[in-house]
């Protein structure tokens, strides 16, 4: 391992456990020539995961990719950067479950969005408005007329 301090390649573990969801290892870990402390993550290499994007282009799933986007969507909003990467990490995790090596770029925006909509509803219509590419004020209206329909139906 690298320290991301000086570069030299040799350090010890100091202390080794799971991660929160059981899904890696974490490492604390002391670089020998400089002594400053970095923390690391082990987890098991995954056959890789295919996302088949609008143009029918095929690309590496990334989770960065999804924190990224869920974290634009939730500028300014109360949620932190801990809730953004639980979604992604829930949407890679029902994406490994399905057991298929491509998955449509659709189903990944539909993923995010059903988990922005429970978690903040301002930051679920940011996203939607980018993902369903709404092409006129109508169609933002008609999104937000169904979402505050559903919504009273939950509070019947």
């Amino acid at each position: 391992m690298r320290c991301p301090y000086c570069s030299h390649t040799e350090d010890k573990v100091i202390d080794s456990r799971p991660a929160e969801d059981f899904s890696a290892v974490r490492r604390r870990r002391e670089c020998l020539k400089c002594g400053s402390r970095f923390t690391t993550y082990e987890k098991i290499e995954d056959t890789q995961l295919m996302v088949i994007k609008k143009d029918g282009s095929r690309q590496p799933f990334e989770r960065a990719k999804i924190t990224n986007c869920i974290m634009k969507a939730c500028a300014k909003r109360p949620v932190s950067v801990a809730q953004a990467e639980e979604i992604s990490g829930q949407v890679e995790q029902q994406l490994l479950n399905s057991m298929r090596r491509e998955v449509s770029s659709k189903e990944i925006g539909e993923l995010i969005m059903a988990r922005l909509k429970e978690l903040d509803e301002v930051a679920y219509v940011r996203f939607a408005s980018v993902y369903k590419q709404f092409k006129d004020v109508d169609s933002f209206m008609d999104e937000l007329k169904n979402m505050i329909e559903v919504k009273g139906r939950k509070d019947r």
